[in-house]
């Protein structure tokens, strides 16, 4: 048996230490034969489920798990004071938080800067998106709005906590209800409904598809953990009911052998909408 480690084949016993040692030859083996290392092909995305309620606190909540990736996102709202110069205007709040507990690859303490760069990505997505559109908040001008907080945290973590935690919020958003609040000018105080509520007025339902480019050879969607390390740039796609495309958000060159930037845009859009009517059910539908 050769020395050299490289030359193992990825289903030999020690299939486990050549993956860690040589993951990026490991992956281009299972590539080279049409899978990847999980048994997906390069075009084929996990399977998602979504449920709401599982936090009775909560004014809205929602499980989501992307394959083996999970979050669960809580939605919870207060009553506050407009900006100034934005009377008519609520707040809306998202925050991500990636503990220890969901993958070795986050440290106990603050939080990882990963997290917070996702959480800046889900305020992006929500705002460019018009999800919930902020004067829809408002309770009394000037006086009384709503600050909606949406909590997500990956309870397991297992790649592209993106897309699965985007689909927590937008689903989390859909299933909240708000008790109805009613301001009142005489006592200048805001007065909650015990009995009634309403529902926030979601104007969008966008879901995101994220792709990832190997060795400048393969588009993978849907990456899991193992690839995100080794992969050289990604994109990630929200799309909205109606099929249309509201954001994009790319890191690093998109370069697949002599096909055009252009060309690898369209075949990433085209995939990202067929996988968006795929999920309707599992989004559009909530109340």
């Amino acid at each position: 048996m050769s020395s050299d480690a490289s030359s193992a084949p990825p289903n030999a016993p020690d299939a486990s230490i050549f993956q860690r040692l040589h993951p990026k030859a490991y992956l281009e083996r299972f590539l080279a034969a049409g899978f990847r290392a999980d048994g997906r092909r390069t075009d084929d995305w996990r399977e998602l489920s979504v449920n709401t309620g599982s936090i009775n606190t909560a004014e809205g909540s929602a499980l989501v798990r992307l394959g083996d990736t999970t979050v669960v996102c809580g939605v919870k709202a207060e009553i506050a004071e407009p900006e100034l110069d934005k009377p008519n205007e609520g707040f809306l709040v998202p925050n991500l938080d990636l503990p220890a507990i969901c993958s070795p690859k986050f440290k106990p303490g603050a939080p990882a800067e990963e997290a917070q760069v996702l959480s800046n990505r889900l305020y992006d997505l929500l705002t460019s998106c018009d999800v919930l559109p902020l004067d829809s908040l408002c309770i009394h001008p000037g006086k009384a709005v709503w600050s909606i907080y949406v909590d997500a945290v990956c309870i397991n973590y297992d790649g592209n906590v993106f897309d699965a935690t985007a689909a927590a919020v937008v689903a989390a958003l859909a299933s909240a209800r708000l008790p109805k609040a009613t301001y009142n000018e005489e006592t200048n105080r805001t007065i909650c409904s015990r009995t009634e509520t309403t529902s926030l007025e979601l104007k969008r339902r966008p879901l995101c598809m994220s792709f990832g480019i190997f060795d400048s050879l393969h588009l993978l969607v849907d990456p899991s953990s193992f690839e995100e390390p080794l992969i050289e740039s990604t994109m990630t796609i929200a799309v909205d009911e109606s099929g249309d495309v509201c954001s994009l958000q790319q890191e690093g060159m998109l370069r697949i052998g002599d096909k055009t930037t252009e060309s690898i845009m369209q075949e990433c859009f085209l995939a990202a909408k067929k996988r968006r009517k795929e999920l309707e059910p599992f989004i559009d539908n909530l109340r």
